[in-house]
Parts: C-alpha cells; sequence; structure tokens
C-alpha cells in the first residue's frame, strides 16, 4: 500500500502506541474502497471515525474525566463491578459528581510498587484527566492488605496535577 507524503505526515501525529493500529484501520479502509494510495484525505476520515468521538470539541461543556486505579492482586479475584456500580449510580466516593462525567480508564497499578500507574495517567491526560480514583480495595485493611505504596502512587499523580480521591465503593 503506497502513502501520499501529506498522508504519512499526518499519521505521524498519532501517538506512537495506537499508530500500528491507526495505519491498518486506514490501509483496510483504503482497500476496500479499491484503491492502492492512502491520502491526507483517508488520514482525516480515519481520525473522525476511530478518534474525534475522544477528543474535546470547542464549545463543549468541560466534563469531569475520572480514571480508577484497581490493585493488581485483587484485580485476580474481583471484576470492578461495585466500582463500576458505585459510579453509575453516584453513590459513596462518586456522590461528588454529576451526569456531566464519565469513566475514561479503568486499571491496575502494575503490581507492587505501582509502577504502570504514571506512565498510563500520562496516557490519560491527553484525554482530558481530572481525576483518579485509588479503588477501595488499594485502601482496605482487613480483607485485603492495604496498599504498601498508596502514598507514592498518590503523590505520582497529584505531581501531574491530577486530583486523587481515596475510594470507591466502600
Amino acid at each position: 500500500m503506497q502513502w501520499s507524503e501529506e498522508a504519512q505526515k499526518e499519521i505521524e501525529k498519532v501517538p506512537s502506541f495506537v499508530r500500528s493500529m491507526a495505519r491498518k484501520a486506514v490501509e483496510k479502509a483504503v482497500k476496500k474502497s479499491g484503491r492502492e494510495e492512502v491520502t491526507l484525505d483517508d488520514v482525516h476520515q480515519g481520525r473522525e471515525k476511530y478518534i474525534s468521538w475522544a477528543e474535546k470539541k470547542d464549545g463543549e461543556e468541560k466534563k469531569q474525566r475520572i480514571a480508577i486505579v484497581r490493585c493488581e492482586i485483587v484485580s485476580e479475584v474481583c471484576p470492578g463491578i461495585a466500582c463500576f456500580k458505585a459510579f453509575n449510580q453516584r453513590r459513596l466516593a462518586f456522590a461528588q459528581y454529576d451526569n456531566n462525567a464519565e469513566i475514561i480508564g479503568f486499571f491496575t497499578c502494575g503490581g507492587c510498587s505501582g509502577r504502570r500507574v504514571s506512565r498510563l495517567v500520562d496516557k490519560l491526560i491527553k484525554y482530558n484527566l481530572t481525576a483518579v480514583h485509588l479503588s477501595s480495595c488499594m485502601m482496605l485493611d482487613d480483607d485485603y492488605p492495604r496498599c504498601p505504596h498508596l502514598e507514592e502512587i498518590k503523590k505520582s499523580i497529584t505531581d501531574k496535577g491530577i486530583k486523587v480521591v481515596e475510594g470507591t465503593h466502600h
């Protein structure tokens, strides 16, 4: 598949961690149309179809965009339903949000030391992340051991200018 120079420059603007998926999606659409060259317009159409829904539009009301971090160990036995149920019902730790809030990330810490958190928060900042909830499983002292790296994880988030909320559904 050939790429025009303009299309090649435009696809390079896509974040590296999803660029190969974006290339494949654009190429698939071009092939389906019976053509052999990707144009700038093809890249723009791919962006509109696959990415634009996640980007902030001019004049759009500011949303509260939330991520939930949970314990890697607990994730082996917990599908996260209580976190989502509390959010959907705007209860407990999510009572502070109105219907203009949305969850844009749900991930595990990456295991003790919380090695994954900072990297994933960086990825979500591009999508206007406003708060990170540390799941209730990270706060517990009885059923599961309390996270021994809680303070470092919190600091890694607040140092990026993102609000940290302790808890989700307990």
